[in-house]
């Protein structure tokens, strides 16, 4: 039981640890082509990237504590790249991924991916993905098997996507698709922004737009996301229903973002 948890817990948390944010809500410190939407994009400049420290709460149902702690981060680096890194800590898995990006023409250029999972009582996880854009491959292991790719233009990877879903909604976009390399193939991601919604939270009331990942008709996992227009679009809540009716949560507990 623990260790089938302890999956799930893991997908969960490793994709969907907080997309970071570019404004100061909840902030100590106040100081290639691709896959395009199908609709509309805002005619204001889509902000830049802004170096942040973002710590979230897990919870789950059925009674399950986490008692555990993640922390987000996105720096920028002396070469003009920046490194996007998420670690967990808790007493089911630690989880350290992280990725090393170029910010260009307000898309993500994945560089650079790891993935480390390990744990009581699970299997221990990797991923690698190496990106050389100059000669158009893709190269890696999951899980110890190896793998090479062609690239495809605008291909992300399993953060980066999170990072540029982030922008996009932000830009005015309600509808994304990503092809994103993960386990050794490619994988077709789709976003909709669908509602509108008044979320109650230990801070007061937000007006937020509510967003899901959009699932072939037959599957039973739905996965919603909860951004904040008024706040710079950020992701106050998600909520991840998998096809067992069990169901995890992450909340924002503090954001630090530096100008």
């Amino acid at each position: 039981m623990l260790a089938s948890v302890s999956a799930r817990l893991s997908i969960t948390l490793l994709a969907w640890l907080a997309l970071p944010m570019s404004g100061p809500v909840l902030a100590k410190d106040q100081a290639g082509e691709g896959q395009e939407a199908q609709v509309r994009q805002d005619t204001t400049e889509t902000p830049q990237l802004l170096p942040l420290k973002v710590s979230y709460n897990a919870s789950m149902d059925k009674g399950i504590s986490l008692n555990g702690s993640a922390i987000r981060t996105l720096e920028e680096r002396n070469d003009g790249t920046w490194i996007y890194r998420t670690k967990v800590d808790s007493f089911i898995a630690d989880i350290d991924e992280w990725l090393i990006l170029r910010w260009q023409d307000n898309r993500v250029v994945p560089l650079k991916y790891r993935y480390r999972l390990s744990g009581f009582l699970i299997r221990k996880r990797e991923e690698a993905i190496d990106f050389d854009w100059e000669n158009g491959i893709a190269s890696g292991h999951h899980e110890g098997d190896r793998f090479s790719l062609e690239l495809e233009p605008g291909a992300l990877d399993p953060m980066g996507y999170q990072l540029q879903l982030h922008q996009d909604i932000r830009a005015g976009k309600r509808e994304m698709e990503y092809r994103v390399i993960d386990k050794g193939g490619y994988d077709t991601d789709r976003f909709a922004v669908i509602d509108e919604e008044i979320l109650r939270t230990d801070q007061g009331n937000v007006n937020t737009l509510k967003a899901e990942k959009v699932r072939d008709g037959g599957s039973k996992r739905q996965t919603l996301m909860w951004f904040a227009p008024d706040q710079e679009y950020l992701l106050i809540r998600l909520r991840q229903v998998e096809p067992d009716g069990s169901s995890y949560e992450i909340m924002i507990n503090d954001a630090e973002l530096r100008r």
